[in-house]
């Protein structure tokens, strides 16, 4: 089977246990027949005819199995004697005659799920039901033909029943626990008010272009990203950002798809397709997360592909040995038919299936809801078994832009030195070249290059290094002093001699030869040091690996508390150094944002992409974090680790709640509608279990505490590239 969908009630993955309907014409997956009769008696808008029948099936059949209830229980009371003993053989075919269409109600769709799985070459749960309820009812048919009274009508009617009933009311647990996931899976289905010259009309967010107007009305959800053009608001982002402070929404300023207008009117104009609005994005990663399989999921379906097959020989084991040990034919066949039916019947193992796919989409969800995205229950289960995580400096740890501390000149005037480092960070989007941009447009000095233009011509980004190309006419370079080095430009000693220590250096010139000096700060954002010192107390260690000089790498380490640091690292250096702090170590988790984090990201044990993270960082990452949101990692890390933990516990209340189950059934001390009412049961008690594990904190409030950013410490002493700070 296919298992790449995810359910269509539930929006769990469909596993092995899933299958396949069509209602109204459309194929629909769902992860067990309990989720395909919930979805059709809450979808009457749309399905009607099948949640009719839906309903009309579990009534009729409810209404057959209590009246074959009654007529049992007189038979077992004894009810027919003396004269009225001629009675139990008419009870007998009237049980018979109200089973049966009880068996074909609420059978069918079991059988379906049965026969669905027998043409994919496997065994399901569907098919423990199959066998067990056919053979109760196939044996009790044949006895009453031979006149006995050993008949188990009831066995087959209440074993349906109420693995109907156990099937439905654990699908309304399910779907009640993942509700949280809604408003990341509404965008493929979001609607919008479109406003054309007067008229207005609701047209499908993703047949919405750029440039139309789109009118948002109070409490409702923005559907497209774009810029107000009337009406002031306030805007809750908390879905996308994991900001809980509603943002001021005038003319002019942006709004994003997913978040909640507030108590005006807002008159929007799309920017980008909707179709590729952040949100709709978010959405569809969260659905392919969903139905990515997690490891101890891949387990699980190797387990039931196994246990099922061992089940049903258990089940002709048990009906042998207990049949061989009765003194009649009759006493035989009765004795055979209660201990592989009760085998068969507490053995579905619904529970495994929910143990850790369930567990996994509700802290997703969670996550979602604070604007996390984590790309399958895999990530969950690595981060919670990390034992050291490093970070990027830049942009990572520090805020949005250096501060410019200084510049300095060799051989050219300051305004030429900065007209040229200007026209080539304007081809970078790194925050070192923003600084330097902006510094450049404050300036305002353009021509003192000879022929130069105000931006720069093609212009090649040497990742973690630095920039190079056409200013004008001169081939111009600006970037590290390691960057100039690889270049084989001269590098006049004056030039490091005087830069300040602690601070970003950042070399310009041309002609073969660097002409100034940048020096910026970067320091760390209110944040960050809770965040590391949360990280250190849940026992993991922490090291900072960034490209930038051993002075400011020094810096930051000091002042962030962060014993393990390695500076002038590029892009494979970053992925060597992972590799070996791994080794000795174990699993580690990488958080950056820049392009040049790319491939550490993606060769960590779990890349984690924070802030205005590039494309490349965010495809690389298990787990991408909003904006302001590296105060949620200590979160994240506590709800990956209860997460694991009531995995672990749901699979060992599984195994051996059908462990025992299975050994009582196969004892012969546990009847089939006892087992049937016991995995019931054991199925809702998962469900539930993993609903409270995903209750936890809201990760935002009082998480950065009162610690105020500070200016990085000089230094004391700098180890060639790496080492210990001080």
């Amino acid at each position: 089977m296919d298992t790449s969908h995810t359910c269509s009630h539930c929006q769990l993955p469909v596993g092995r246990l899933g299958q396949r309907r069509e209602l109204d014409g459309a194929a629909h997956w769902f992860c067990c027949y309990g989720c395909c009769l919930a979805y059709q008696v809450h979808h009457g808008e749309h399905e009607e005819p099948q949640a009719a029948a839906a309903l009309i099936r579990l009534g009729v059949g409810g209404f057959l199995a209590m009246n074959v209830m009654l007529f049992s229980w007189l038979l077992y009371a004894d009810a027919f004697t003396g004269d009225e003993a001629w009675l139990r053989g008419p009870v007998h075919w009237l049980l018979w005659v109200l089973a049966t269409p009880l068996v074909l109600l609420l059978g069918r769709p079991f059988a379906e799920g049965a026969w669905q799985a027998a043409r994919q070459g496997r065994l399901s749960t569907d098919t423990l039901v199959c066998i067990g309820v056919l053979a109760a009812y196939c044996y009790s048919g044949w006895q009453v033909l031979r006149g006995s009274e050993l008949v188990y009508f009831d066995t087959a009617a209440m074993v349906l029943l109420l693995f109907t009933l156990g099937r439905l009311l654990e699908a309304q647990v399910r779907v009640r626990t993942a509700r949280r996931l809604a408003p990341m899976l509404a965008a493929a289905r979001a609607e919008a008010r479109v406003v054309d010259g007067g008229t207005e009309s609701w047209r499908p967010v993703v047949a919405i272009g750029p440039g139309e107007l789109v009118r948002i009305l109070p409490g409702e959800r923005v559907p497209v990203d774009g810029i107000v053009v009337d009406g002031r608001s306030e805007c809750d982002e908390a879905v996308l950002t994991g900001q809980s402070e509603p943002q001021f929404k005038p003319p002019g300023a942006l709004v994003h798809a997913g978040s909640i207008n507030g108590s005006r009117p807002l008159l929007v104009r799309a920017t980008v397709p909707g179709s590729r609005t952040r949100w709709q994005q978010i959405g569809r990663q969260v659905r392919e997360a969903l139905a990515r399989k997690s490891l101890a999921g891949d387990t699980i379906d190797r387990i039931i592909a196994v246990f099922i097959p061992g089940v049903l020989a258990l089940a002709a084991a048990s009906a042998w040995f207990w049949g061989s040990r009765a003194g009649d034919l009759a006493q035989a066949a009765d004795a055979a038919m209660l201990a592989g039916l009760a085998v068969l019947v507490v053995a579905c193992p619904c529970s495994l299936g929910l143990a850790a796919p369930l567990t996994h989409a509700l802290a997703i969800g969670q996550a979602a809801q604070r604007g996390i995205l984590v790309r399958g229950g895999d990530a969950l289960e690595r981060l919670a078994r990390l034992r050291g995580i490093a970070f990027d400096k830049t942009g990572t740890l520090t805020a949005d832009i250096p501060h410019p501390v200084g510049m300095q000149a060799e051989g050219a005037s300051p305004a030429q030195v900065l007209e040229v480092a200007g026209a080539l960070a304007r081809a970078s989007d790194h925050p070192v070249a923003r600084a330097i941009a902006m510094m450049a447009r404050a300036a305002g000095t353009p021509g003192t290059v000879p022929s130069a233009t105000p931006a720069s011509g093609e212009v090649e980004t040497s990742t973690g290094e630095g920039l190079s190309g056409q200013v004008g006419d001169r081939h111009c370079a600006m970037g590290s002093p390691a960057f100039f080095g690889t270049l084989g430009w001269h590098v006049p000693p004056a030039l490091l001699a005087t830069a300040p220590l602690g601070c970003t250096l950042v070399l310009v010139g041309w002609a073969g030869q660097a002409h100034g000096l940048i020096a910026l700060r970067t320091l760390p954002m209110p944040e960050v040091r809770d965040v590391i010192g949360a990280m250190q107390r849940q026992g993991l260690r922490t090291r900072l690996l960034s490209g930038d000089n051993p002075h400011a790498v020094a810096a930051m380490a000091s002042a962030l508390q962060i014993a393990e640091w390695q500076a002038a690292l590029l892009p494979q250096d970053k992925v060597r150094a992972l590799r070996d702090w791994a080794a000795g170590t174990g699993p580690v988790a990488m958080v950056g944002d820049g392009l040049n984090d790319g491939p550490v990201l993606a060769a960590a044990s779990v890349g984690i992409a924070v802030g205005n993270a590039s494309d490349l960082a965010r495809e690389s990452a298990d787990i991408v974090l909003p904006r302001t949101g590296l105060a949620s990692l200590p979160w994240l890390l506590r709800q990956a680790r209860t997460v694991h933990r009531t995995v672990r516990a749901n699979l060992a209340w599984a195994f051996g709640y059908n462990a025992i189950a299975l050994a009582l059934a196969a004892s012969g001390l546990l009847q089939p509608v006892l087992a049937a009412v016991l995995m019931g049961g054991s199925s809702i008690l998962v469900a539930m279990r993993s609903w409270r594990a995903s209750a936890m904190a809201d990760p935002y409030p009082g998480t950065t505490g009162s610690a105020a950013s500070t200016a990085p410490a000089r230094p004391a002493a700098l180890p060639s590239g790496h080492g210990v700070a001080p």
